[in-house]
């Protein structure tokens, strides 16, 4: 009987070791608790419902399921045409815009400044990433002799106004006042207190006296 009794007990505990030698030869093809099916990638395994990058590709996101993993490459967008600082970082797939500012004639301006890229324009540089300006409306000069002074937009007149005598441009009188230009010839220029004044008139009326010659004196007045 005692015989009999270590046999059995023998094969039980062959058994036992048989059976714990055929789980960790095959444990892997067997499933933890909740989690029936696992991928392996980037040396590390996932669960099914996990999303990751490869590190091979950062473009490349994948999901575990319960086929294998699931990939997909992630397309990256143009970025704005006014981008003004872009940071490559070495876990991103896209380059990343920082900065976005306004491209006007070649130059890139930041968002919210304001500039003046000639004498006669006023911009700022909008939210929107558009350049948006004021350009000056100058009047016409009131004078045939106008200078433009660096830094201003609009000519001036430094004699004040005037015009030209006659259509030969020969002789330039100040504006206001009559003004005899010769013994037999009075001319006035428009000034600016005259209404339309300047509208594309640079001679002045002129009237002369009748029967009158340049060598005779005139009475002026």
């Amino acid at each position: 009987m005692k015989m009999v009794s270590n046999q059995h007990y023998s094969m039980g505990v062959m058994h036992s070791v048989l059976s714990l030698l055929f789980c960790v030869q095959f444990g892997l093809s067997f499933s933890v608790a909740g989690h029936e099916n696992t991928c392996d990638a980037n040396g590390s395994v996932y669960y099914v419902g996990e999303w990751y990058f490869l590190e091979s590709d950062h473009c490349t996101q994948c999901e575990c399921t319960t086929e294998g993993s699931s990939c997909a490459r992630t397309e990256c967008t143009s970025l704005p045409a006014a981008c003004i600082h872009v940071s490559h970082y070495p876990t991103d797939c896209c380059p990343r815009c920082e900065k976005i500012g306004c491209e006007y004639r070649g130059v890139v301006y930041e968002l919210g400044q304001n500039f003046q890229p000639n004498e006669c324009e006023q911009c700022t540089c909008d939210s929107d990433g558009i350049a948006r300006c004021l350009v000056a409306d100058c009047a016409p000069p009131p004078c045939v002799n106008p200078i433009y002074t660096k830094g201003k937009c609009c000519p001036e007149c430094p004699e004040g106004p005037n015009c030209y005598v006659d259509s030969t441009r020969s002789q330039v009188i100040p504006g206001g006042e009559p003004l005899w230009v010769d013994s037999c010839t009075k001319c006035r220029c428009h000034d600016s207190g005259d209404a339309g004044y300047w509208e594309g008139n640079r001679l002045a009326t002129c009237s002369r006296v009748r029967n009158c010659t340049s060598g005779e004196t005139s009475q002026k007045n």
